[in-house]
């Protein structure tokens, strides 16, 4: 039986020491089709990363003690409590958050953006590249939008955000969306120069960091945007939780995202006998219902096994990989590797290619059914930007050329053998 004396919360004792971070996947087995089994090699981070182990054994100490948060005089309700508004404190350390900055939990990245989109004042003017992923494309209908054309270059990118926003309308709210790493590419965005051109003309910036925070540090106050979202699944945390962090006064003077228990502080008749609701004030306002105690505390516990393995440690092993990755993929004529600022900019271990002749969807295929190997095929929820690159990939100018990529990513629990195997299959299929 699981007991915590009062006033001690699990959370610290399963983060690793070092910058090994074993994840569940970790040795399981799967059938091929020719018969026999091989250990997965599980490459497609960029959707979902598994889980870490010690982020599933802090979540295990915890189970037993579950209890309904802010609901409940027990002792369990009560620990629950503490642990989750712990866990909040603890995304906030992450992030480097300002003192006055609110973290939210949410259900993802996606669930994040939508939520800041509903809090934005009337007449926001938002700016958003065509590049991005849908979940930051397309909350913004209700508010006026300018789509930016992909840039060609980092430099490009804060060039034409600048000169957007200087034409934008003067005294009506702005807000830049941005990525921190392209889902698709890889390719790390000058998100810093980004907000330092959108505060220059009175903008807010909000940072879609789904991509990455599982690879790089993001720091609020650094970077100086204005809020972060990003998912838990992406950073080696299951259970659908995710954040939005930063500024406190638009959430704070928005209707709420959703209404309902949590939500309110008083609900009443008035004079006209309608139900009238006085909103909470701070998080709560934005997280009517029962939270989601354990997705937050999956996310809290990532955080601290990220710190403790250090940022540094896990991006060289990463970008040793990702380095004999390219390559490999460089060395088979019939494979395209999609780029939109150029082969030598900075990235994250994601990759997206085609293979002269083939299918996308086939070839992932067979590379899981013979090979072993999971990766991703598709248009990855970013359509507008695959389908650009994809033009651009098919040299020969054929319109009958690839209708979607294929996608290998990977993170801190990689082994190199995975990204050899990978290497090797795409040699073997590709002919």
């Amino acid at each position: 039986m699981t007991t915590l004396s009062c006033g001690t919360l699990p959370g610290n004792t399963h983060a690793p020491t070092g910058p090994a971070l074993p994840v569940l996947s970790d040795g399981v087995r799967v059938p091929l089709a020719a018969g026999g089994e091989v250990e997965y090699a599980a490459l497609d981070y960029a959707a979902s990363a598994p889980a870490l182990r010690s982020v599933w054994a802090d979540v295990a100490e915890f189970a037993p003690l579950y209890g309904s948060v802010h609901r409940g005089a027990g002792y369990l309700s009560q620990r629950a409590t503490e642990l989750f508004e712990r866990s909040r404190e603890t995304v906030a350390s992450f992030l480097g958050c300002r003192p006055d900055d609110r973290v939210v939990f949410t259900r993802s990245t996606t669930d994040s953006l939508n939520l800041l989109a509903t809090a934005l004042p009337a007449g926001t003017h938002v700016f958003v590249f065509e590049t991005e992923h849908h979940a930051a494309l397309l909350p913004w209908r209700r508010h006026h939008v300018t789509h930016l054309p992909a840039p060609r270059s980092r430099a490009a990118a804060v060039r034409a955000a600048e000169a957007a926003l200087a034409d934008a309308p003067a005294g009506a709210p702005k807000l830049l969306c941005v990525t921190g790493a392209s889902n698709v590419t890889g390719e790390l965005w000058p998100v810093r120069e980004l907000a330092a051109a959108a505060h220059r003309h009175g903008a807010r910036v909000v940072l879609d960091a789904a991509q990455l925070v599982p690879h790089r540090a993001v720091d609020v106050s650094e970077l100086d945007v204005d809020w972060v979202a990003f998912s838990g699944h992406k950073l080696y945390a299951p259970f659908g939780s995710g954040v939005l962090a930063g500024r406190a006064d638009w959430l704070d003077t928005a209707e709420p995202y959703l209404a309902g228990g949590g939500a309110t502080r008083v609900v009443a008749r008035g004079a006209d006998g309608r139900l009238t609701a006085e909103w909470s004030a701070g998080e709560a306002r934005h997280e009517a219902g029962s939270p989601n105690v354990i997705g937050a505390y999956a996310i809290a516990a990532a955080c601290r096994a990220l710190s403790a393995a250090g940022y540094g440690a896990l991006a060289e092993h990463e970008e040793r990989l990702l380095g004999v990755l390219r390559d490999g993929l460089a060395a088979v004529p019939a494979v395209r590797e999609l780029s939109l600022f150029g082969q030598d900019a900075p990235r994250i271990a994601v990759v997206s290619f085609t293979v002269a002749g083939r299918d996308s969807a086939e070839f992932a295929r067979e590379l899981s059914e013979r090979y072993g190997i999971g990766v991703r095929s598709g248009l990855f929820c970013a359509q507008p930007l695959v389908r650009r690159l994809l033009g651009e990939a098919d040299a020969d100018g054929d319109c009958e050329g690839p209708v979607q990529a294929i996608r290998a990513s990977f993170g801190a629990g990689t082994p190199a053998e995975h990204v050899h195997r990978l290497i090797r299959a795409v040699r073997e299929l590709a002919g």
